[in-house]
């Protein structure tokens, strides 16, 4: 990273001006990315926090600083790090110009390194992603979009990073929802067979599951046969077991097609997995004295976390009835996961509603000696995918959004677009070529709105926004990225970028370039904030301001038959290397021609 290298330099020179400074403060240089470039490329606002520690004025301390580092760069120069420019303004900020030649180094490094500048970890980690997590015999709606996708983005950016990534699909695949699904095709289909389960829909098992719970609710008899099913389930009783297997395989069906969609990878283990696990695990909690009873239900209470009435909240382990909850089963899985699967962090992607909750079990994970202190758990909460006018999402009849209703609807509009623009420009309609881009641009929009908007907030959902090619969309990226390619077949450029002349230090000829080459640097400092935050929106910020400052470069400065041709086709061509590697992180797919 470029910053890096600037806080190195910075550093040493702070040092050699004040060597009273206590060397193992954390964070004592900060050098972020100018907001204007009119006044630098880099600032560093250091010298106002230090005035207190070195009794004097921000200026004074940042022009002893500035002597210290004209004389560094003179006596131990860093490769690929030549500053033009310091200065200081206003209370004491140090702007910071660069030379053309140091950000054309970069630029070459990163035309030379396939990793673009990003170095593999000296220790991988093993990063276990918790994300989707639909529930069986259910169909995924609006309400599985954030997780999917979030948690895809977050695993990506992880392997790309270099580190081991497990992606696992906690799916809701046990408990009392299967007894009543189970009592209910008993009681409605006497006579079927194991053979014609299997040919049922999707749909068909979700109408039998919303009959089955009407059903649970308001008749005492059927919820006794249901609950009894819930009992055959668990002892693994042959009937019981294999109508479960065959609803598992029908809606996994379903839930694989969004994915499909989606270009999701992603590993089932679900809540049975863990069912073994469940009483052990209450019986070694018991032995250490860690569970408390609160009205005959078994459960662990936490300083600070309270209910309205100011009583402690209870995480409930275990019901009065004996039966376990989704708080049992992510301890197990916790537990699971550190002692089989090894894991250095996990990070559990889920809607914000569920931040209570899994604070809870972490302190009982860490209470219980579950999860070592080497282990880091994350929750990654989100808010909520609304409609365009700002309402909860619902089709007509009141029910919840299907996601592949969503999908669908997205690829038809933007083949309509496709269609349209096509015939405007008076160019061969091409039937597959039409479907394959509409089906890339509908689920690159329907990724990027959501990845586009903070994890926290919740957002709009509007066809029409997400698929403008202006603006802060996916199509407008993707539109820079398609430019590019049109720019180098022309120039036919395999040939032409490996000219040596590209390798020598040069001049930009326009502030554009510059502007394009500055902001490519910052592509580690994006990939940074990201992994800080795990808020994808810092790296869906990054490339469409990279596009941006493409298409000012694109309108300012002809790249075929330019007289700097190759310098420009070099900063082309690794524009598009950091657009489709921040594409790929997002999960989002790249096309040659638009």
């Amino acid at each position: 990273m470029i910053q890096d290298h600037l806080i190195n330099l910075f550093t040493k020179a702070l040092y050699k001006a004040f060597p009273s400074i206590d060397h193992h403060q954390d964070m004592i240089v900060v050098i972020t990315p100018s907001t204007k470039i009119a006044y630098g490329h880099f600032q560093c606002n250091s010298a106002m926090k230090l005035s207190k520690q070195l009794q004097a004025s921000p200026r004074d301390i940042a022009s002893q600083w500035i002597d210290q580092l004209t004389q560094l760069q003179v006596s131990h120069p860093i490769q690929n790090l030549a500053i033009e420019k310091l200065s200081i303004a206003g209370p004491g900020f140090i702007n910071i110009i660069l030379s053309d030649a140091t950000l054309w180094a970069y630029i070459v490094c990163y035309y030379q390194d396939p990793r673009l500048g990003i170095p593999l970890p000296r220790q991988p980690k093993h990063v276990l992603v918790d994300f989707s997590s639909p529930n069986i015999a259910k169909e995924m709606h609006v309400g599985h979009l954030r997780s999917t996708i979030i948690g895809d983005a977050i695993a990506r950016l992880y392997s790309f990073l270099g580190h081991r990534v497990s992606r696992i699909n906690h799916i809701g695949d046990w408990g009392t929802q299967f007894g009543m699904l189970i009592a209910y095709l008993d009681q409605k289909y006497p006579d079927y067979t194991y053979d014609t389960l299997s040919q049922f829909s999707t749909d068909q098992l979700m109408c039998d599951y919303k009959a089955a719970k009407a059903r649970f609710d308001s008749d005492p008899d059927f919820k006794q046969k249901a609950q009894h099913a819930v009992v055959q389930l668990q002892q693994h009783e042959p009937h019981a077991i294999a109508i479960w297997q065959v609803i598992c395989r029908i809606s996994k069906v379903a839930y694989d097609d969004i994915y499909h969609y989606l270009d999701i990878k992603i590993t089932d283990r679900g809540e049975s997995f863990y069912n073994p696990y469940l009483t052990p695990l209450m019986m070694k909690l018991d032995e250490a004295g860690l569970i408390e009873e609160s009205d005959g239900a078994k459960c662990m209470t936490f300083e600070g976390i309270h209910n309205r009435e100011g009583t402690p909240l209870p995480l409930i382990l275990q019901k009065r009835d004996g039966g376990y909850n989704y708080a049992t089963t992510d301890l197990a899985a916790l537990q699971y996961r550190v002692k089989h699967d090894k894991v250095n962090q996990i990070i559990y992607v889920t809607d914000s509603g569920q931040s209570l909750h899994f604070s809870m079990v972490f302190k009982a994970a860490k209470r219980a000696g579950i999860v070592p202190e080497h282990v880091q758990c994350d929750h990654v909460p989100f808010g909520l995918v609304l409609r365009d006018d700002g309402k909860k999402f619902k089709t007509r009849s009141g029910d919840t959004e299907k996601l592949i209703d969503l999908i669908h609807e997205a690829i038809r509009r933007s083949k309509e677009m496709l269609i349209s623009r096509d015939q405007n420009r008076s160019l061969n309609y091409d039937p597959a070529g039409i479907d394959k881009q509409a089906t890339i641009l509908g689920i690159n929009a329907i990724k990027y709105a959501d990845l586009s908007t903070h994890r926290l907030s919740d957002y709009r959902f509007s066809y029409d926004k997400m698929l403008q090619f202006e603006g802060n969309t996916a199509t407008f990226i993707l539109y820079a990225y398609v430019r590019i390619q049109s720019i180098k077949r022309k120039i036919q450029s395999s040939e032409s970028i490996q000219n040596k002349e590209t390798t020598k230090p040069s001049a930009f000829t326009h502030d554009s370039e510059r502007e394009l080459a500055l902001y490519l640097t910052l592509f580690p400092t994006a990939l940074k904030a990201f992994e800080h935050d795990l808020a994808p929106n810092r790296l869906t910020d990054y490339v469409y301001q990279l596009a941006e400052k493409f298409h000012v470069f694109f309108h300012h400065c002809r790249v075929e038959g330019d007289p700097n041709q190759n310098q420009r086709l070099l900063l082309c061509e690794c524009t598009s290397r950091v657009m489709a590697t921040c594409m790929h992180i997002l999960g989002l797919k790249t096309l040659e021609h638009m």
